[in-house]
């Protein structure tokens, strides 16, 4: 039996929808990506929503229109994927890398104030596997401080803290339609924000800074004439390929996060009683979207090097035996501050964010899909339970 780490949910309706735009011969940025950004911020409750080329040209975006630039810093945390961290670089501002609360993957809020220097100008809390950060905590010293928060919603359409969608709470949000994502539009972004201000100046840099976009100049008097360009904008547009494709997917978006939730609750039944691991949790007040399903093989104490590493071996082996027999399996993401890039520039080490370190080496991401069967997931589930006997958990 082959199970992969996770699958789009297509049907007939997908098909039928981007051959819309083959067939109209508007292909670029234009009605249908139009129609998926009103879709977007219909479902999230989002007062604007802007299509991009991915969540990492979102998140570029948003930092360039807040004016982080090269003398500035962002605080954001290690444990997520590197594209947190290049978009602060791509600025020429200095990524600041906070670690962890080893229950819930995200943020510590309590070392982001250890983190602040008079250079610091935003935070980027990242609800990572789907999972909202404390928002909370982290607008309270935002406020305090005067700081600019941007949202890395990439893993988290679907995702509530206190009854409001996430990428709601900051200046910005940005959302990934990578596809690993709950939807997907091959590759694409979407930067959510209520602030008139920023939609505009988001809408503008996404398309080389343009003062209107082709779709405008084709629908209002006096198109002909090209448009002004008056700032240094990018080329971060989404196709109405893509777009079609979003609208389609959003048609079933409460599905396909219901689905994910249910399977997620179900490994939570039949994984609970395994000492050896943590599963995901989710506090009071939140909704889990479960963009990824990722335990965490259990340390006895504080975390120590000798214990990461041994349990890192354990981890290892357990994702090995599963890869052979046929079971996807993945860690969580990476220690960003360990990768040699980052490594290198600023001399970094693991104890200088030793949970996420540890989440690195110790966690593992179990399949799940919408459509993926009771069968499959028990099968999982054997194996997985198989492996950790043989390790003499």
């Amino acid at each position: 039996m082959k199970i992969p780490i996770t699958k789009p949910l297509f049907d007939e309706e997908e098909r039928k929808t981007i051959l819309e735009p083959l067939e109209s011969g508007w292909i670029v940025q234009g009605p249908k990506v139009a129609e998926f950004e009103g879709r977007f911020a219909q479902f999230t409750g989002a007062e604007h929503a802007i299509a991009t080329s991915s969540c990492t040209t979102a998140l570029h975006l948003a930092l360039i229109a807040m004016g982080i630039g090269s003398g500035t810093e962002v605080i954001l945390p290690s444990f997520t994927f590197v594209a947190t961290a290049n978009a602060v670089e791509y600025t020429g501002a200095r990524p600041v890398f906070c670690d962890i609360d080893m229950n819930n993957f995200n943020i510590d809020p309590n070392e982001i104030e250890r983190k602040l220097t008079n250079r610091t100008k935003a935070i980027i809390p990242v609800h990572l596997f789907g999972l909202s950060a404390d928002m909370k905590a982290v607008l309270k010293i935002a406020e305090r401080f005067g700081l600019r928060i941007i949202e890395d919603s990439a893993c988290a359409l679907g995702s509530y803290y206190q009854g409001k969608h996430v990428g709601t709470f900051g200046d910005a949000g940005c959302f990934s339609f990578h596809p690993r994502k709950a939807i997907t539009t091959g590759e694409g972004g979407m930067i959510t924000t209520g602030h008139q201000d920023l939609m505009v100046t988001f809408r503008s840099l996404r398309d080389h800074g343009a003062s209107k976009s082709d779709l405008s100049r084709h629908v209002d008097l006096g198109g002909s004439l090209l448009p002004e360009f008056n700032q240094l904008g990018y080329n971060y547009r989404l196709t109405d390929i893509q777009g079609a494709l979003g609208v389609a997917q959003m048609d079933k978006a409460a599905k396909i996060i219901s689905a994910r939730i249910a399977r997620a609750e179900r490994y939570h039944r039949l994984l609970r009683k395994e000492e050896w691991l943590q599963i995901p949790q989710c506090p009071e007040g939140y909704i889990h979207s479960y963009q990824s399903y990722v335990g965490l093989l259990k340390l006895k104490g504080k975390p120590s090097f000798e214990e990461i590493l041994l349990l890192n071996r354990k981890r290892n082996a357990i994702m090995e035996r599963l890869g052979s027999l046929g079971i996807a399996i993945r860690q969580g993401t990476h220690a960003v501050h360990l990768l040699g890039y980052y490594r290198e520039k600023y001399h970094l080490k693991p104890e200088d964010c030793i949970r996420s370190f540890a989440a690195e080496q110790l966690s593992i991401t179990l399949p799940l899909y919408p459509q993926m069967t009771d069968e499959e997931q028990d099968y999982v589930i054997g194996e997985l339970k198989k492996c950790a006997e043989s390790l003499a958990y």
